[in-house]
């Protein structure tokens, strides 16, 4: 598992100034200012760099964040598992507050951050930690998780879990690719974890 130290370092792909985007960069910037997230932020300075990338990435996002058949909370903590499987501090910093505003318990978050299970978890936060955790840990599911993933949330749910954790790690590559930095005074929220 890579640390926090790996990522330390100046922002790689910083915002391009309006001035100097070409007329794709700025079409798909504005659609995504005119969209929910409203400013180009996160990983989205970075995929600039490829329009078309840029634009299919904040269409499945905008998707998944905003539109999801998923519970917010569980999305939520969804995209937590992944950051920190990824040691994403960005990401983190970012969704942590989603978390706690969608019902996610502290005690839930402060323990995923540890890399530890959970204690405390209704059913349905189980059947979402135990599923994601599975997935990126194995690259895959139990038979028994997949069924009980699909019992409560049915097959659209199931795969809006998949496509929620693996959007999730490419935001999270792309956040610590380019080392996209936690807005001024703010502490790195994920410590490392021991190697596996």
């Amino acid at each position: 598992m890579t640390d926090s130290t790996t990522h330390a370092g100046p922002e790689r792909l910083p915002a391009i100034p309006p001035e100097r985007m070409s007329a794709e960069q700025r079409r798909v910037a504005e659609a995504i200012t005119a969209g929910p997230r409203g400013s180009i932020r996160g990983p989205f300075a970075a995929l600039l760099r490829s329009p078309p990338v840029a634009d299919r990435v904040q269409s499945l996002g905008e998707y998944l964040r905003f539109h999801s058949v998923l519970p917010p909370a569980l999305k939520e903590l969804a995209i937590l598992i992944t950051a920190r499987q990824w040691t994403a501090q960005f990401e983190w910093y970012a969704h942590h507050r989603l978390a706690m505003e969608a019902g996610l318990p502290p005690a839930i978050a402060r323990a995923v951050a540890e890399g530890r299970e959970p204690e405390g978890m209704d059913e349905d936060q189980r059947i979402v930690w135990t599923f994601c955790t599975e997935l990126h840990r194995d690259r895959g599911v139990s038979d028994a998780t997949y069924a009980k993933a699909v019992q409560r949330f049915g097959e659209q749910g199931v795969v809006e879990l998949v496509a929620v954790s693996g959007y999730y790690v490419l935001v999270s590559m792309v956040l610590n690719v380019s080392r996209v930095p936690l807005p001024a005074g703010e502490e790195a929220p994920l410590r490392p974890l021991p190697a596996r």
